[in-house]
């Protein structure tokens, strides 16, 4: 098999309270692994912990053999795209110009997107039918369609591992199915994804790998 990231023994806790404990996995190139566990579980500090947003206490990550926290931050980019349950609205974007900012890891310094970047977001945006918010400002529209276009910025990143952290936890139900069908699409297509969720229905929906987060985070 051909490993693409490795997480070793890692654990972390916020102060003195534990929240993962010596968590270690595999995931392939494309590999789908879903990891199931209520809220409180751990989950998201997991992902954020891997995408290096956290720092754990003991443990490692490794990202195609090398350790992720020595790797610079635009090659890690190039390889691993992360939707987090939500994002932070600074300034008041196009809901296109927000997702065409995933490609910034392809890009040079102080270059702008060319016109084959447009050409993968605006492909991206009718894949995953939200060209009617294209022109929209992402700072007033709904946190639901916020989340799509987290998606969609994640796919033109055109990363080898997508990482979701909960991603259907603010859309409706017709959203949740489309979603599921983009996640399994993507896997299909070559990609390795990690999707945390507490519903159990997902991983049945999808298939692949599950791991099981426990409440306790152990």
């Amino acid at each position: 098999m051909n490993t693409l990231l490795e997480v070793d023994n890692l654990s972390f806790a916020y102060n003195t309270r534990p929240v993962l404990k010596q968590v270690s996995f595999k995931v392939e190139k494309g590999q789908l692994v879903t990891i199931l566990g209520p809220n409180g579980a751990g989950k998201s500090t997991l992902l954020n912990c891997i995408a290096g947003l956290l720092k754990p206490q003991s443990g490692e990550v490794f990202l195609d053999g090398h350790l992720i926290r020595k790797l610079p931050p635009k090659q890690v980019a190039k390889k691993i795209a992360y939707v987090p349950q939500s994002s932070v609205v600074t300034y008041d974007y196009t809901v296109r110009d927000y997702i065409t900012m995933g490609r910034a890891p392809h890009l040079g310094m102080f270059f702008s997107p060319g016109e084959e970047d447009y050409r993968i977001v605006d492909e991206a945006i009718d894949m995953m039918g939200i060209g009617k918010l294209a022109d929209k400002s992402y700072a007033r529209i709904s946190g639901g369609e916020r989340q799509m276009a987290s998606v969609t910025r994640a796919i033109v990143q055109q990363t080898e591992l997508i990482i979701f952290d909960e991603p259907t936890s603010a859309l409706d139900y017709g959203n949740q199915m489309k979603i599921m069908r983009v996640v399994k699409k993507l896997s299909q297509q070559g990609y390795a994804i990690i999707m945390t969720t507490h519903n159990p229905d997902h991983p049945i929906l999808l298939g692949g790998s599950v791991a099981l987060v426990s409440a306790e985070g152990n």
